[in-house]
């Protein structure tokens, strides 16, 4: 922009000395006016020259610069290949990485595997009361008995035996009276509810097939409904187990113990309420 400025100038300056010298060579301009206007010119055409050379000078700069783009284009250019070759490499690294540490991961579980082979486990916490197979060294075959234990976090029941003749009496839920060993109680036979120092229990279960001993098992869990069970009962404990039956006349009960007969217990069938009315079956029309 300032060389066109320039060269403006230099044409104005070029006219204004063809008009001095025009009126020079008429007599109407002194020479000394005819001399500023060429050196005005000069003066202009200078300007110029020097204007110019700052243009070619910013021209090879700018080429320069191009020059300098460039290279410094292709060195980004080969620095962000690197990096993302360097890039590649980590993840490459990162995942061989991983496969090995999965390998040691299996491994370790491998060996933790074996590690617990070499310690038995119980399902619950509890104390050992009595080892089957003892010995250092001793080979045992799957699924044998190695020693027995007692849970340390329990629920007290009372474990009892009746008569295949006297089941059918006891269902679910029975009231029973219970005299552990060690306290003392007073039994009145046949009012197991009057006696002192026993204790209440329900019938929690009953086995549905018959013991060794050719009875059948009960499971008898307390009734907290009257009074606790004394918290001083171990596990193995012993214990007497008292079921009161129905209401009889003393000489049936009599009858029935010299004979042999178990105690009554069908229960009579309820007359229903309401008579069901039955409807006359619908003859088929053809």
């Amino acid at each position: 922009m300032n060389l066109l400025a320039y060269q403006t100038n230099y044409d104005i300056a070029q006219k204004q000395l063809d008009r001095t010298l025009e009126l020079y060579d008429k007599g109407l301009k002194s020479l000394t006016d005819l001399e500023e206007k060429k050196l005005k010119l000069q003066e202009t055409q200078a300007k110029i020259s020097v204007q110019e050379n700052k243009l070619l000078s910013q021209k090879n700069e700018l080429l320069n610069l191009q020059i300098d783009f460039s290279g410094i284009k292709s060195d980004y250019a080969d620095k962000l290949a690197k990096s993302q070759s360097d890039k590649f490499s980590a993840q490459s690294s990162k995942l061989n990485a991983t496969a090995d540490a999965s390998k040691l991961r299996n491994k370790l579980g491998g060996y933790t595997q074996r590690q617990e082979y070499y310690y038995i486990t119980a399902p619950q916490s509890g104390y050992v009361t009595k080892i089957i197979k003892k010995g250092i060294g001793e080979i045992i075959k799957e699924g044998t008995d190695i020693l027995t234990i007692m849970p340390s976090k329990y629920d007290l029941a009372v474990e009892i035996y009746v008569q295949a003749r006297d089941l059918p009496l006891l269902e679910i839920g029975s009231p029973v009276r219970i005299q552990f060993d060690g306290w003392p109680a007073v039994i009145f036979s046949g009012w197991p509810n009057s006696s002192f120092g026993t204790f209440s229990g329900r019938v929690n279960a009953i086995d549905q097939f018959i013991s060794e001993n050719g009875r059948y098992r009960l499971i008898v869990s307390p009734d907290h409904v009257e009074k606790k069970w004394p918290s001083l009962v171990r596990v193995g404990s012993g214990a007497k187990a008292f079921i009161l039956l129905n209401d009889v006349p003393i000489w049936y009960e009599l009858w029935r113990q010299l004979n042999g007969f178990p105690p009554d217990f069908y229960e009579e069938l309820k007359k229903p309420t309401k008579e069901i009315k039955q409807k006359a079956p619908i003859k088929s029309v053809k």
